[in-house]
């Protein structure tokens, strides 16, 4: 089973069985929902544990959970360092023009001439739009923004995505 990472307990809040997550999600109010099933996965443990969230609010820049069954401080402190995880089945549907980071990461660019530019290594949060780094298996990475100019395909299936460049993008 592949499993994705949500969040990472960093340190417990208060005596009553809150942790401090820093998330790595689009999506919190969805993954924390109360009753959401989240897998815990701890250092040195083999198989992950699965909790129940009972409450989530966001303080600063943490989301702070509490969990079905884990009222008081010493029931969580030994999560702390652990991964929050959630199971491919548990990924939902994206809007059209919506990918996962996983999906994108590995797929081979090509410019509308067909020229092959590289595999996409990275994807850089800026703000107004994602930019992807496609790295060439020889010369320095290019930096492709993710907009309707420039991204003509995105075909997942085949692991391909075809690119308009615009002028002075590549060089």
């Amino acid at each position: 089973m592949q499993w994705f990472n949500v969040g990472k307990i960093v340190n417990t809040h208060g005596i009553r069985g809150e942790v401090r997550v820093i998330s790595r999600t689009d999506f919190p109010e969805e993954r924390y929902a109360v009753g959401s099933k989240l897998a815990l996965f701890l250092p040195n443990e083999k198989k992950p544990l699965t909790l129940t969230v009972a409450t989530h609010r966001r303080h600063k820049n943490f989301d702070l959970l509490t969990f079905e069954g884990h009222m008081n401080i010493s029931d969580v402190e030994k999560y702390r360092d652990g991964i929050l995880k959630v199971s491919e089945e548990q990924l939902g549907d994206l809007e059209e023009g919506e990918f996962y980071y996983h999906e994108i990461i590995g797929c081979t660019v090509f410019t509308d001439s067909g020229e092959e530019l590289g595999k996409v290594t990275e994807i850089l949060e800026t703000g107004s739009n994602d930019v992807w780094t496609v790295t060439p298996e020889k010369g320095k990475p290019h930096y492709i923004p993710y907009i309707e100019d420039v991204v003509k395909e995105v075909d997942i299936e085949e692991k391909k995505i075809i690119i308009e460049p615009l002028e002075g993008l590549l060089s």
